[in-house]
């Protein structure tokens, strides 16, 4: 386009010095048509992007690794002058996400829409916009880019697998041992689900339950108390290992996709364990609390229900491992808010010894560590994690290992050793 424009300026200081020279009529005719033709190429440019609409809905802005993220675009005509084309230029950071589109000629009254689907295949937090509307006149001489500067945000939770068990060990009870007995009574604790029978009241009824099967059901409760679940997730950048190959985004810090099925980072298998593990348990209607160090602190005191799932699922969204805190510090510092009979599920790749010390001092406070080890051994073979593995033994530490290209939800689901 600029070499269109600079033979057309080129010609019409020919033609002009020519006619100067010779005097001749032609010549000085022609550098006006050609005057004219840039002129009305300029002001039709100019006006081909005023009396525009353009229209972008989200339908979302929560997602989640795996699932599909919809958006939807549409331009309409609101002015008088013609709109030939426009090239619709889309500037959001979400990995693969082909917003970008041509707008062929509008006729005013019409929109003109498309619908972008974009697998999300990055966990974290991703900026949708800005936008640029492109636009020429017919001859091709001038383009006229105009920015639109709104944007917005996507949140793309990491992915989470199936899980049909989780082994727990049984936890203290401040009256004595924990009876495991049904009960009348409607308690914190509900166990199981079966028929309704009459006289069962309304509350005892479980919704999801009912409506998944068509028939009434009613929650079972226990009289003892179940304890409380903590999901404590190591993100210190000591514990960090990554495949070689792995990159990272400079956006968001998260990895670039690969064509591995699971991303080959400690911290992307962390990050999907808890956001596995949480769901698992609060489905189960469990009381779940949360722990990491992003490298701020952040703390959810356990609860129930899915505005708590949604919280730890946010976290985990944008968490990276870049804490200075080793994990034996983050414990030692978090100890004193477990409560007795907790169990708390550890989350770490890291090869260090001292935080076996701080589990040990949990273990005799009453509480329950599970250290769910992401073996870092197996993502780089110049690391050994043998002699960890051993000490977690020896130490009584129930562990659950997973290893890279494992299969997660199987990992989760056998006995811990």
């Amino acid at each position: 386009m600029p070499g269109r424009r600079n033979a057309l300026y080129f010609l019409t200081i020919v033609c002009l010095l020519t006619a100067l020279f010779t005097g001749r009529a032609e010549l000085f005719n022609i550098a006006y048509v050609i005057g004219a033709v840039m002129c009305l190429s300029f002001v039709w440019t100019w006006l081909s992007l005023r009396g525009i609409a353009l229209r972008r809905t989200t339908r979302t802005r929560r997602s989640q690794v795996g699932r599909v993220f919809q958006e939807s675009f549409g331009v309409r005509k609101t002015g008088l002058f013609p709109k030939l084309w426009l090239e619709i230029r889309d500037h959001s950071d979400l990995p693969g996400h082909q917003a970008s589109h041509i707008v062929p000629s509008l006729v005013s009254g019409k929109e003109h829409t498309w619908e972008v689907n974009t697998i999300c295949a990055v966990r974290g937090e991703f900026q949708l916009g800005p936008i640029t509307v492109v636009s020429g006149d017919p001859f091709g001489l001038f383009r006229s880019p105009r920015r639109i500067g709104a944007t917005d945000r996507l949140l793309v939770y990491p992915m989470t697998v199936e899980l049909n068990r989780v082994e727990l060990p049984v936890g203290f009870l401040s009256g004595g041992d924990a009876q495991r007995r049904l009960t009348h009574q409607i308690t914190t604790n509900a166990s199981s689900i079966r028929d309704y029978v009459p006289g069962d009241s309304i509350n005892r009824i479980h919704w999801r339950s009912t409506a998944r099967t068509g028939d009434i059901m009613v929650k079972e409760f226990e009289l003892d108390p179940l304890v409380d679940i903590w999901l404590f997730s190591d993100f210190s950048a000591g514990s960090l290992v990554e495949d070689p190959a792995a990159q990272r985004m400079r956006q968001s810090g998260g990895l670039a996709p690969s064509t591995y099925r699971l991303p080959p980072s400690t911290e992307e298998y962390g990050a999907i364990i808890a956001a596995s593990l949480a769901k698992y348990f609060i489905d189960d209607e469990r009381v779940v609390g949360y722990v990491a160090y992003t490298p701020y602190r952040q703390v959810f005191q356990p609860e129930r229900g899915n505005r708590q799932l949604t919280r730890v699922l946010q976290a985990l969204a944008v968490a990276r491992s870049t804490s200075t805190l080793s994990l034996s510090e983050m414990l030692s510092l978090e100890t004193h808010q477990f409560t007795r009979g907790a169990t708390v599920m550890i989350v770490t790749s890291s090869l260090e010894m001292d935080w076996i010390n701080e589990a040990q001092v949990m273990i005799r406070r009453g509480i329950r560590p599970i250290c769910v080890f992401v073996d870092p051994q197996s993502f780089s073979s110049r690391l050994n994690s043998s002699e960890l593995r051993g000490m977690l033994q020896l130490a009584k530490i129930p562990t659950l290992v997973a290893r890279k290209d494992d299969d997660i939800a199987a990992a989760l689901e056998q006995r811990p050793i």
